[in-house]
């Protein structure tokens, strides 16, 4: 047997000696990106740093940490100091951090607020643009990755949920750089069956991963994609903390996809309950409705009219008395008026003694006739006076004559025409 055979931690142990007595490795300054950034439930950090072209891990222990004015988080540029080693437990080498301090943002934070701002400029954001998700659909699209958590949750949850609504499943890649062409492709797929197939809803998503895991559902053609389907579509993209363009564009976002399939579908058993409820107060208000009419139906049989229709013809009967009644006393209320009236024009004096009226009449039109004499203007001529007017005018003064003017003068037997010779002063 040969003994020259080690352990595996004692490779580890040898690496890990031969780097802490590398004098360079015990203090080094590194600038790159975080990703895969976790924050531990003890206060330690464990995140990735990279640059374009290689990575490494990191650790950052809490009592590093909370001297920190800033949370790191995935996509940040840092510059970071710290120590190179080696974990034994898994042969890994990297960097005990020991202190942090912001590089400006990282280039897929930079490209996300970008395409953001660009797409929101647009209106694909819009509120009112977003399309209402159907309350009970009958089939729900799902694009996703056939193999990831995702399916099998969003399918275990809908069965639980409702079991009678069709799925169907249009497998996509989720990750790397064909990941959103696929992605959009899909989409495009599940619109062009949608009346095929009947579907309803689209929920577009994967589970949770890192920054560059979930960047696919960050990409513009992956975004105008979901914008542009006629089919009302559920984001569903990692955990509850991760955010992406898909969910701001989707019609309704969702924190993870088992909660996007449980936005999508109703619970049956809610549904039941509803249902029974109805129908138990359906019941309840038809045997209402029949009791009451029922009840309506036997007043009328009972009624006093029914039972003695007789009734009906009596009031009707006394209600003509009373009119005729009044009729009557009317009538000769009228009659004794006008009798009245008759007496009294035929037993008047005038009528009695006619000779009277007529000599009345004749000394009231003497006296009118006798007061028109005392104004009549023509009596005036008589009495030597005279009316002289110009152009039909009757002239007062004076001041009104010119000279060579044409007056006519009116005397008691008729009239003459004069020129003006002379105008006295």
């Amino acid at each position: 047997m040969n003994n020259n055979y080690i352990t595996i931690t004692e490779v580890n142990r040898y690496i890990k000696e031969i780097l802490n007595d590398d004098l360079l490795l015990k203090k080094v300054y590194l600038k790159g990106e975080i990703s895969n950034f976790k924050a531990h439930s003890r206060g330690h950090y464990y995140f990735t740093l990279k640059d374009e072209n290689s990575r490494i891990s990191a650790v950052m222990f809490s009592f590093n940490n909370k001297n920190l004015n800033f949370t790191p988080y995935d996509g940040m540029k840092v510059l970071v100091t710290g120590k190179i080693d080696v974990y034994e437990a898994s042969g890994a080498y990297q960097i005990y951090v020991e202190d942090m301090a912001p590089d400006g943002i990282g280039a897929l934070y930079v490209a996300f607020e970008q395409l953001k701002k660009k797409l929101l400029a647009e209106g694909l954001f819009d509120k009112e643009k977003k399309k209402k998700i159907r309350r009970v659909p009958n089939t729900i699209g799902i694009i996703t990755s056939p193999t990831g958590a995702a399916i099998k949750d969003i399918l275990t949850t809908i069965k639980r949920r409702f079991p009678v609504c069709n799925t169907i499943l249009f497998p996509a890649l989720v990750q790397g750089e064909e990941a959103a062409l696929d992605i959009a492709k899909k989409i495009k797929l599940a619109n062009e069956l949608k009346d095929v197939y009947g579907i309803d809803t689209l929920i577009v998503g994967r589970g949770g991963g890192s920054l560059e895991d979930l960047w696919p559902f960050n990409e513009e053609i992956v975004a105008r994609a979901i914008y542009e389907s006629n089919i009302p579509v559920i984001s569903a993209v990692g955990h509850e903390i991760d955010v992406t363009i898909s969910d701001y564009v989707a019609d309704l976002r969702a924190p993870t996809p088992t909660a996007a399939a449980e936005l999508a579908v109703p619970d049956i058993n809610t549904i039941i309950t509803y249902l029974d409820t109805s129908r138990s107060r359906s019941f309840t208000a038809l045997n209402n409705i029949i009791n009451n009419n029922y009840q309506r139906l036997e007043g009328i049989k009972n009624s006093y009219i029914l039972t003695r229709p007789i009734t009906m013809y009596e009031i009707k009967e006394q209600k003509l008395d009373i009119l005729l009644d009044n009729l009557n006393r009317n009538i000769n209320k009228i009659l004794e008026n006008n009798r009245i009236k008759l007496y009294t024009y035929s037993n008047s004096y005038i009528l009695n003694n006619p000779e009277m009226l007529y000599k009345y009449s004749a000394q009231k039109l003497e006296h009118i006739i006798s007061k028109l004499e005392v104004l009549n203007p023509l009596n005036t001529l008589n009495r030597g006076y005279a009316i002289i007017k110009r152009e039909d005018k009757v002239l007062s003064s004076i001041k009104n004559i010119n000279k060579d003017d044409i007056i006519k003068i009116s005397l008691k037997d008729g009239e003459l025409s004069s020129k003006v010779i002379k105008v006295g002063e």
